[in-house]
Parts: structure tokens; sequence; C-alpha cells
């Protein structure tokens, strides 16, 4: 008999926890949510908690003095400081793997000697901690050269350098002037072809596949501008078919997996690849070890599976079929001008609907008028469904055209590889 009547805590702040907390909202088990920190959009459905991500031992202790059933880790930052370390150690449920084995996204190097001992399909590769080193390595290689910083860096420590003088530039920002913490980079071979996304909810060896989505990483229309965290998605995506699905899943996730397990780190929690479609079939650019964002807020309202089950199973090692919508799914990210750079907090959102049942808060707050404001560089995900993908733009749009707000950018073309 599956316990009703569940309190269930989710860490994190962005369109990823709202869309997790969305899904969570339609299971009949789900009694009460928590969200630490949460956001404003959050707070409209969750009762959020001021505990920052990285706490753990906080978190820890909020869950077993809440008696919470369980929890469910969204980012990378908590499951690298070892969230899940420390409830395991308190005999707490949680859903997200051990720092150890989130070093598959913690590390890129990891990831890549992992994929080179298990024959999982990805690109070349180099690391160096020297930046003379580095660039002349770059220099005795052809263009473009994938320039990746081996660490955490919010989807954003990528470059894909198309002159030696991109390349320099990226590998002084890693390596001399230390943008993202203690410097060493992957410099990798580039790889041509379509990019789509394929998260899978694993359980040591068990992997239970979500549906495929595709990313916009660049910053504006034409991908154009720097790279970001992300700025719209898309699911289904027409251009993978169900081969292309069944050996991505087979040669790289499936073995990956069985590969953590192996080297003794075995995974618990969505694994997410970042593949293209290659010449040669589906390789790996990277892997993370949590739901990818802004992919979540796009696949979760296409799973029509109670997502409690799924997270309980992988907790249980148990099995789980999961069913999932023909419903097309679109969602467009607004953010604040001058982002992924700087970028001013504060400005009033206007034209919003408290408790909007497909936008997905990013970066937002409520100021003691209660007025809702800007407080990210990603701000919000505004989501459109349909019948097929032209329908869910033409919905999504629709809704952005409501939105007011002076200080927010979009991307008009997310989806345009695929639309009519």
């Amino acid at each position: 008999m599956k316990k009703k009547n569940q309190k269930i805590l989710v860490v994190g702040s962005g369109g990823r926890e709202h869309a997790i907390i969305k899904a969570l909202h339609r299971s009949e088990r789900v009694d009460k949510i928590y969200a630490a920190p949460g956001n404003a959009g959050i707070a409209d459905e969750a009762e959020c908690i001021a505990i920052g991500v990285e706490d753990v031992k906080s978190l820890a202790d909020f869950a077993e003095q809440n008696g919470i059933d369980l929890t469910v880790v969204g980012p990378e930052a908590a499951l690298a400081a070892g969230i899940t370390n420390e409830f395991q150690k308190r005999g707490l449920k949680i859903f997200g793997p051990t720092a150890e084995a989130a070093r598959i996204e913690s590390s890129k190097e990891f990831a890549k000697q992992l994929m080179e001992k298990y024959g999982i399909p990805t690109g070349g590769y180099e690391s160096f901690t020297d930046y003379a080193e580095a660039l002349a390595y770059v220099k005795n290689r052809p263009l473009p050269a994938v320039i990746k910083y081996d660490g955490l860096a919010a989807g954003k420590g990528v470059v894909v350098a198309q002159s030696y003088e991109e390349a320099d530039a990226a590998l002084k920002d890693m390596l001399l002037d230390g943008t993202f913490g203690e410097g060493k980079v992957i410099i990798e071979e580039f790889l041509d072809g379509p990019e789509f996304s394929f998260m899978c909810v694993v359980s040591g060896e068990k992997v239970y596949p979500l549906a495929i989505a595709q990313d916009h990483k660049r910053a504006y229309d034409g991908d154009k501008g720097p790279n970001t965290g992300g700025m719209g998605a898309y699911s289904p995506v027409p251009f993978i078919t169900e081969e292309i699905r069944q050996q991505a899943l087979e040669n790289v996730m499936k073995k990956a997996a069985a590969g953590l397990v192996k080297e003794g780190v075995p995974f618990t929690g969505v694994l997410y690849g970042g593949l293209i479609l290659t010449k040669d079939g589906p390789k790996v650019i990277e892997f993370n070890a949590r739901f990818g964002d802004p992919e979540t807020e796009v696949v979760l309202p296409r799973l029509e599976s109670d997502i409690l089950d799924l997270f309980e199973a992988a907790v249980e090692n148990e099995d789980c079929e999961l069913q999932w919508s023909d419903k097309a799914c679109l969602g467009i990210v607004l953010a604040s001008e001058g982002y992924p750079g700087s970028y001013r907090k504060g400005a009033e959102i206007k034209g919003l609907e408290p408790g909007d049942k497909t936008t997905c808060h990013m970066g937002t707050k409520r100021d003691e008028a209660g007025k809702l404001l800007t407080a990210g560089g990603r701000v919000l995900m505004v989501i459109g469904e349909g019948k097929d993908l032209n329908e869910a733009r033409a919905n999504a749009l629709d809704k952005i055209a409501r939105i007011d707000c002076e200080s927010l950018f979009y991307r008009t073309d997310i989806g345009k590889q695929v639309l009519g």
C-alpha cells in the first residue's frame, strides 16, 4: 500500500523546481509541499523556507523536525555540497545522487574518463591547468574548439571558439582570471549536428527514460550571442526517431548508469544527457546530475503518471512504468536585459496572474506591497501547450504579450529547427 498524505521538500529556487512542484501537485498522495528557498511563484504553490541550497545540515534538520517523507533536490550546487550524503547518513529519504556520483556533472574530466572507460560515444579531449599549454594545444588543432571549465559554472562554462582570439579570451577567463573558481579546462573535439536533451531517472542500473526535449543555449535569435543557462525549450523533438532514442538509451544512458555502479558510485536521481545527433549517431556533449533547466518545464507537463511514484521507485530501486501525453509543450524564457552578463533587479512585472498553471518562475520575488519583481537573470519561463509545437508556440507568445515588464527580453525563435 502506497503511503498517502505525504510531506515533500523540494530544494531549489528556480523554474526547474517550480515545474517539479507543479507535477507533485498533480499527485493524490501529496499533502504538503515545502520549498527551500523557493521564489515568488513557488510561494503560491508551496510553503517557502529560508534555507540556502548548500546549507545541507540545516536542510536535513528541517526534514527531521518536520517529518518530511521525501526530499527532491533540484540544483547541482546542493548535490555537489553533499546533501544526499547528509540525508542518507540520517536515514532520511532523498531523491538525488551522492556527491561522489554527482561528479559526472561537477567534474568534466571525471565524466570524460567514465565515457572513455565504458565505451560511451563522445568527442576526443585533453585537459589542462596551464594557460600557455592549453593555448598552444588550441593553436595546433582545427577550429572551432570546444573549451569547458572543469567544474560547476551554472551552464555558462562552455565556449565554442570560432577563432583563436575567442579561444584565448576563454582560456584567460577560466585559467588566469578564475571566473568560475580553481582553473582546469577540458578542450574537446567539436561535434556537428542538432543537439537534444535526454533526461532519465536512474536507480543503480535501472533507467526510466523521460521525454526528449531540445534546449536553446544562446542568448539571442538565430543562436547568436553568449551561452546562457537556457533561453527556451520544447518537447517532443520530431527529428529524434524512436530508433535514435533507443540508441541513446542503450549506448549512452544505460552504459553510464552501469559504469557508475561499476565505479562504486551508484547513481540515484536524474541523469541528464546533453546529446548531439552526429552522422555516426548520438554522442555525448555533457552529463548533468539533475533535472535540466529549462527542459524540465516542458517535459514534466507531458508526464501523465504520478511523479511521486517515479521518485519513490528510484529511491527504493523498484520498477516503474511511465505514461506520456501526446501534447506538445514549448517554453520561452523571459530574461533580464544584460543577461548572462550584468543586469538590474527589482523591475516590476505586471499582467501575470498568481498561481498561473503553466508559467514557471525562475528569478522573482515580492516586495512588502506584494508587487512581483525581477530577482535574477532568467526571470520567467512561459509555457505554451498544444496539439503540436506550432500551436504550443502560439499559445506561449499569446501569454507573453500580456506580461508587462520594461526590463525583460526573450527569443522569438524557440523551436525554429522543427516549426513549420
